[in-house]
């Protein structure tokens, strides 16, 4: 099968989208979006199959760039998230209304098109081009349909397209000198360098500037809250659930396997970043009393446990980051949908405002609980399985990394639940506030099932993901 299939349905998707007019743009965006997670679930099983899932044409001669995209068990991991959660998010945006909504819905299937493409892309030129594409959509998205002032939502948004084309930059300096050492971007080139410790380490913190802060690790997480609050929650959702696995990925297939003596010779610094993000993120989402704003230092949190558990350099931690990564995805945006269908119903998102609503719409209140014991890492969710792995390689590491990250459980136990008693229990709020509608609903269980069916089976995500790891730390290795 054809890798390439997947990008030019989505890419055919953003057009046709937008040729299709206001009335029918959702609808026509929900059909490619169908239709291209359709056709990531027909590839893994070419894959499954043994198929070698690549394409390699020659794109530029000079510089000498190839238009190249493989498959293996990590990116198509990576690409079903994409592929499923674009499918989500778009509708569960339904119950919304948009105007000039053909551009909204095109937008969103061309922000897909660019993280697929990132995923999948094998040439570090061509990987680069995905990267900066994927900027685009969500800066307009983010403008035009999001929340709050006009000009406090320029200022914010302003500064994230910015923040993260500038780390972008360091990354594309760190290819063109790669590309120098090796006459090619294609990856299996690269891995091919020997660098030195000297070298290895500019080009690591290249990278690392552009991963950073598109995870976001602190200290470059500034714009993470202002953006994730003032977009409309599409936007938060495509940010939050894909865009953000995007830097976590990158540092697993192209900065680790490139840079490892440096990874190596610094993991420590770079896992207590991961870990200060855990401790920071927490503290800071007690305090909160917006929820999407809670939300997003929760993600913050998370995401730091994440990259700790990438620069262990073992199976484990990277096992298990890929894990959270794709179960994060899903909690996450099904956190901030349910954050939505609160503000359908009481135009607000402040915590203290609200109160009671288990009582009126009990349905809501047992979902969301489901999504909360979710993102604190109930056993049976698949948020458990991530994070007990991420933790047991900070262990090996040493001890006190894995008590530090252990705060995420018990920090975001206290703050979710605080938030869920505030918001679902207490004195009913005088506003009706109706149940979940069918299409509510069905968003919720899907969202829900995928999060408890891979929380108690999750063989299937790691016999993907397990051998395309195993080879990347055998690169690793072979560095070190």
């Amino acid at each position: 099968m054809n890798v390439s299939l997947i990008l030019i349905i989505l890419l055919v998707g953003a057009f046709a989208t937008f040729l299709s007019g206001d009335k029918l743009a959702s609808k026509v965006s929900l059909f490619f979006s169908l239709a291209a997670a359709g056709c990531s679930i027909v590839l893994l099983t070419h894959y499954n199959a043994g198929e070698n899932i690549s394409l390699i044409t020659q794109w530029i001669t000079k510089p000498n760039v190839s238009f190249a995209l493989k498959a293996d068990g990590l990116s198509m991991a990576m690409l079903l998230l994409t592929t499923v959660l674009t499918v989500i998010i778009i509708f569960s945006s339904f119950g919304n209304q948009y105007k000039n909504s053909k551009s909204f819905y095109a937008l969103i299937l061309f922000m897909s098109f660019a993280m697929a493409g990132t995923f999948l892309a094998s040439d570090g030129l061509l990987y680069y081009v995905f990267w900066e594409l994927a900027l685009i959509p969500i800066y307009f998205i983010a403008l035009i349909w999001g929340n709050g002032d006009l000009e406090e939502r320029k200022k914010a948004v302003v500064k994230f397209f910015i923040y993260t084309l500038a780390g972008s930059l360091f990354m594309l300096v760190a290819f063109i000198y790669l590309y120098q050492q090796a006459g090619s971007f294609l990856l299996e080139d690269l891995y091919k360098l020997e660098l030195s410790e000297t070298e290895q380490l500019w080009i690591f913190l290249a990278f690392f500037l552009a991963y950073a802060i598109k995870i976001p690790l602190i200290p470059f997480h500034t714009w993470q809250a202002n953006v994730y609050q003032k977009s409309p929650t599409v936007g938060t959702m495509l940010l939050s659930g894909i865009m953000l696995k995007m830097g976590l990925y990158s540092v697993i297939r192209w900065q680790l396997p490139l840079t490892s003596l440096a990874a190596a010779e610094y993991k420590y610094i770079f896992i207590g970043l991961g870990i200060a993000g855990v401790i920071y993120g927490s503290i800071v989402a007690l305090k909160q009393n917006d929820l999407k704003k809670l939300l997003a230092y929760s993600s913050l949190a998370h995401v730091g446990l994440i990259a700790a558990g990438t620069y262990t350099l073992t199976i484990d931690g990277l096992r298990g980051a890929v894990l959270q990564m794709i179960a994060h995805g899903f909690v996450v945006v099904g956190l901030f949908y349910a954050a939505e269908i609160i503000f359908r119903r009481y135009e607000t998102r402040t915590i203290a405002d609200m109160g009671g609503i288990r009582v009126q719409a009990p349905r809501l209140a047992s979902m969301f609980l489901l999504l909360v014991l979710a993102s604190v890492a109930l056993p049976t969710t698949f948020n458990f399985i991530g994070e007990f792995t991420v933790l047991y390689s900070l262990y090996q590491v040493n001890i006190w990394f894995a008590v530090l990250g252990g705060t995420t459980i018990i920090l975001g136990a206290y703050y979710m639940l605080k938030m869920y008693q505030h918001s679902m229990l207490g004195e009913t709020n005088v506003k009706v506030f109706a149940d979940v509608t069918v299409n509510e609903g069905i968003t919720m269980v899907a969202i829900i099932g995928i999060l408890f069916f891979f929380g108690m089976y999750p063989k299937p995500i790691t016999d993907l993901i397990t051998p395309s790891l195993e080879e990347i730390l055998i690169q690793i290795n072979r560095i070190n």
